[in-house]
């Protein structure tokens, strides 16, 4: 949990100036990690690693979708972080786009993408193995939640709020985000393990979101809290 004054202890301080800090110091609140959590994983595939760990604009021209160093550097975080999920036993569900054959009508997509992507550009990265008791989520929108049985598999399985991780914050994450709290959900957001192609654009949006819909928190912050239940559960 962080505490009031810690609130915009984040990564957008260097591009939010301070008025803009003031003018929304009404939402300024405690942050924590909600009960009864599942860890989600958005589109953590293959795409937005293309080119290894060197900045989008050196590799746009060849891989256009990717998200380069800002990727590769969440890779070590996110790795934590699911690995603290899965010994506190929560649900952990990832989701990348679906590629079956007439799947859906065109222009249902995701974005306003111009390029085409191959379909083994949606299989999850290598680094993020996806184990027997996790769920995969097939999805043709932004929102993981969007047409697909989330909703069910986490009412089923009891869980009250939300841990989110992936890409891109701009994105598929803030559309997954404003989902989870438009259907009830607290929303913790994990700033070392969510990125996107442009700093900017990430910073920027993560303030945002933490403003409104998530309590956005460090990746020690949220391992700390699963390691709590893990002891809990333990204890037991």
């Amino acid at each position: 949990m962080a505490t009031i004054d810690r609130f915009n202890d984040h990564c957008w301080k260097d591009v939010v100036p301070p008025a803009d800090l003031e003018l929304y110091s009404p939402w300024r609140r405690e942050t924590f990690v909600g009960e009864r959590p599942a860890l989600i994983a958005i589109d953590l595939y293959d795409l937005v690693y293309r080119g290894g760990p060197h900045s989008p604009y050196e590799l746009n021209a060849r891989y256009p979708n990717t998200c380069g160093i800002f990727a590769h550097r969440a890779i070590a975080p996110t790795k934590r972080l699911l690995a603290a999920a899965r010994r506190a036993g929560i649900p952990v569900f990832f989701c990348t786009q679906d590629t079956r054959a007439n799947n859906r009508p065109p222009g249902a997509t995701s974005t306003r993408r111009q390029r085409p992507v191959a379909p083994d550009g949606y299989a999850i990265y290598h680094e993020f193995t996806v184990e027997p008791a996790d769920v995969v989520i097939w999805k043709q929108r932004a929102s993981i939640f969007q047409g697909t049985p989330l909703v069910s598999h986490l009412s089923l399985l009891g869980v009250h709020s939300l841990i989110v991780c992936g890409e891109s914050t701009s994105g598929c994450v803030r559309a997954s985000v404003v989902d989870g709290y438009s259907n009830g959900f607290h929303v913790a957001l994990v700033e070392e393990c969510t990125f996107d192609r442009a700093e900017l654009t990430h910073k920027v949006n993560l303030f945002d979101l933490h403003h409104k819909y998530a309590d956005v928190m460090h990746v020690e912050e949220v391992i700390a809290h699963l390691d709590g239940i893990r002891m809990d559960r333990a204890a037991e």
